[in-house]
């Protein structure tokens, strides 16, 4: 007879402290600020688009010309008299004709700017005539096709000198792709410049503010933090903080936005910086999170840019600055600052991180400083190292290492792997010991929006509670994406210029952050079947050659089977640009490539496929890929890359190596001239029954369980608390199941797949429970006599 299948909460048996575990982060990517939540609905605002931005771009993007009857424009940028050095360009509006209207019109982004009927918009700019004649212009709000106005108002430029000026435009109709048309009837010259409209209702009407329906939904998530401003935009950039291309300088970032510098955004577009520092911390503190900014060390590893060590103090001053800008009282330089822009109160600031997934030394040596510098003045912050963006290899345990000597309080870790190596992994923290540097999941996330990612993210989210011991702080990256401007997928949130919806990973996160606990609670899973560790399926599959953007030569090709000694030999073959040529397919469990491989021009290195059963299902050796920087494992399963493993390794030009795959099972070793470079194991998933983990929530008594069952089976199970000693105890359960693997949300379905709730009366302390397959269930119990 088996056992009866039980799961049990010991609700008197707490664990770790749970504390911000779940939070956000935000990076100004996939125009996540500008033309995203920052709610600024003009582009390219102050005419400084530039081709250091994207090649495409110039200082008139987004911007077109306006002539009706028999006026015309000539439209010109300049510089000659700035409003502000750091804002240099401006435009210059020469209109010829006496009968008839000219002038220009902003584009917005996505389809057009976006209007309500009913609604207000706030209209400003600086503008300046070139004498004391005052000139009138028209503000409008048309339709794209010019047939249409909405709104309509007139300004009259009355000084030579540059002056601000302001109106509200109301809408009478709603049109989201309109157009914000600037015109006049005089002829002459007018000058315009820093060209913005705001809706009325931002988040929580801050000027300057945030687009109310992406904010809020960022609000709903209930997240204990936020990071921001990256990502790998914070330290891809020039040494130099006053070049257009620097990396990111938070003291460029406050202050009124005329002032503030434009800056080329590293994922190719332009950054305003409107949504800066000061709209961060604000931010934080009306959501109730806590900030976690992010800082540079002085080193891009993108390009090897490198402050030397002597000149390492205005970066690390830096850092302490921002603590004195958050923190600081008025007697202070940066504390004052902020008391002038508005929040005379400090902002909380609890953690600080320096560098984002860096790899190389020179990140390490310099991190030391700033570790050091900042625990000398502010002891209680907590300091967030770094350890690449792998889940494994040389780069991630030189990480650790480096958190452990200076006794870092967290290490960022970064992985974007697939559904399946999630599952696999886990149990990824289980063996990670309480008393070191905690973890700090800053970045991750399978390869999809499917609701199969969610809930293989949501299994594994039970693992990070369960281990809370180990992992202090975790974040889904990226969050937010402007459909139109697409520079990575998967995300959280998709928008567009009128419309928002979070997707089946959106919904996980919301479950798990507004549910999450004060304390971790044991929990038991008794009389279920686990599945057996599967054996290792070996490796087998066509093994293929290829270049990187180089021409490569390889020869003296010899594949041998391990177990008997057979050899296959094969003749010499190249490779250009991205080409792979196939050499063999290869069964045999346990083999060894090995080869001579040389490339003579290009700037990476070569690509070999093992395993390869089709183009979504493969093993990848990289030698001299990203930035020609290193040599890793990775397995693409569902057209998805995972890396398996990573360490540091250039190619050079003409120069020849002896390159050695292994192959034994799942284990995979490789060899360049004889030194072991990489040493990895490919874990199968090994499903559990139930993915769980179970909380407290110390203010109202709710006992918390969260329950996930991957399984194409319901589970049924006696649930006991223990611990509870009232009569009845009223359950709210929040549900996530009835959908197919592969469904989405979208514009048309945005709530296509969300939680289900429904409230049941449990009598005693138990009560039996099915977990629907493919399901996230989080039920929330407490005592019916608790009045809440």
């Amino acid at each position: 007879m088996s056992e009866q299948k039980k799961l049990i909460i010991h609700t008197k048996q707490k664990q770790s402290d749970l504390g911000d575990l779940f939070g956000i982060f935000f990076e100004d990517l996939n125009h996540a600020a500008d033309g995203g939540l920052y709610a600024e609905l003009v582009q390219n605002r102050s005419f400084e688009f530039d081709p250091i931005d994207n090649k495409e771009y110039h200082a008139l993007t987004a911007w077109e010309k306006v002539e009706h009857g028999d006026s015309k424009v000539n439209m010109t940028v300049e510089k000659e008299d700035p409003l502000h050095s750091n804002n240099v360009h401006y435009l210059s509006l020469n209109v010829i004709g006496t009968c008839g209207r000219a002038g220009v019109k902003n584009l917005g982004f996505n389809s057009g700017i976006p209007v309500k009927q009913g609604n207000n918009y706030l209209f400003s700019f600086y503008a300046r005539t070139d004498s004391d004649q005052s000139k009138v212009m028209t503000v409008a709000l048309e339709s794209a096709d010019e047939k249409d106005v909405h709104a309509v108002q007139k300004i009259e430029i009355t000084a030579s000198k540059w002056k601000r000026y302001e109106v509200t435009l109301t809408s009478s109709e709603t049109d989201n792709s309109s157009r914000l048309v600037l015109t006049t009837e005089q002829q002459g010259n007018v000058y315009i410049d820093m060209v913005s409209l705001f809706p009325e209702k931002t988040y929580k009407d801050r000027h300057n503010g945030l687009r109310k329906d992406i904010a809020e939904k960022l609000e709903a998530l209930t997240p204990k933090f936020m990071r921001f401003p990256g990502g790998c935009l914070v330290h891809d950039g020039s040494l130099k903080e006053d070049d257009r291309n620097s990396m990111y300088r938070w003291k460029n970032t406050i202050g009124n936005v005329e002032t503030r510098a434009p800056r080329r955004n590293n994922w190719h577009y332009h950054q305003t910086l409107g949504l800066g520092y000061y709209e961060y911390f604000q931010f934080c503190e009306d959501i109730g999170a806590k900030p976690i900014p992010i800082l540079p060390a002085g080193y891009d590893p993108h390009h090897q840019r490198i402050v030397p060590i002597e000149e390492l103090k205005p970066w690390i001053d830096d850092a302490l600055d921002l603590i004195e800008f958050a923190t600081g009282g008025s007697t202070t330089e940066w504390g004052a600052k902020r008391m002038e822009l508005g929040h005379p109160e400090p902002f909380e600031l609890e953690y600080i991180g320096i560098g984002n997934e860096e790899v190389g030394e020179p990140f390490y040596e310099r991190y030391a400083y700033f570790h050091k510098a900042i625990k000398e003045r502010y002891p209680d912050i907590k300091i967030i190292n770094s350890s690449g963006p792998f889940a494994a290899g040389s780069e991630y345990e030189r990480g650790w290492k480096s958190a452990k000597e200076n006794n870092s309080d967290f290490v960022d870790e970064h992985y974007y792997q697939s559904a399946e190596w999630f599952l696999a992994n886990y149990h990824r923290y289980d063996d990670f010991r309480e008393g070191d540097p905690k973890v700090f999941l800053g970045e991750y996330a399978t390869g999809g929006n499917t609701y199969y990612n969610a809930l293989a993210e949501a299994a594994f989210m039970t693992g990070l509670e369960k281990n809370a011991h180990a992992v202090g702080l975790a974040c889904y990256a990226p969050m937010l994406c402007n459909v139109d401007y697409v520079k990575w997928d998967p995300n959280l949130i998709w928008f567009n210029n009128h419309e928002v919806y979070g997707t089946p990973n959106y919904y996980v996160q919301k479950l798990f952050m507004n549910h999450q606990g004060d304390y971790g609670l044991n929990v038991e899973l008794k009389g279920f079947k686990k599945q057996k560790e599967p054996k290792d399926k070996p490796i087998v599959g066509n093994i293929k050659l290829g270049s990187i953007r180089n021409t490569s030569h390889f020869h003296d090709i010899v594949v041998t089977n391990k177990d008997t000694g057979e050899k296959k030999d094969y003749k010499a073959m190249t490779c250009e640009g991205m080409d792979h040529l196939t050499l063999d397919n290869i069964k045999w469990g346990n083999y060894e490539l090995s080869l001579k491989a040389k490339k003579s021009d290009g700037p990476l290195g070569f690509k070999i496929y093992f395993g390869h059963e089709d183009d979504k299902n493969h093993f990848i050796w990289e030698i001299g890929g990203w930035e020609n920087q290193d040599s890793l494992i990775a397995t693409r399963a569902k057209s998805w890359n995972s890396c398996l493993t990573q360490s540091r390794f250039s190619v050079e030009n003409d120069k020849e190596y002896h390159l050695k795959l292994a192959v034994m099972g799942r284990e995979i070793r490789t060899f360049i001239d004889g030194t072991l470079i990489n040493e990895t194991k490919d874990k199968l998933p090994v499903i559990e029954p139930l993915y769980y983990s179970a909380s407290i929530d110390e203010t109202t008594r709710y006992v918390i369980l969260k329950v996930v069952n991957v399984q194409s089976i319901p589970m049924s199970t006696q649930l006991i608390v223990n611990g509870l000693d009232e009569e009845r105890y009223h359950l709210k359960i929040h549900e996530l199941s009835g959908y197919e693997l592969e469904a989405k949300n979208s514009f048309e379905f945005p709530e296509h797949i969300i939680p289900k709730e429904t409230e049941i009366v449990m009598r005693g302390n138990t009560i039996d429970y099915e977990f629907q397959k493919h399901s996230v269930t989080i039920i929330r119990m407490r005592p019916m006599d608790i009045n809440m």
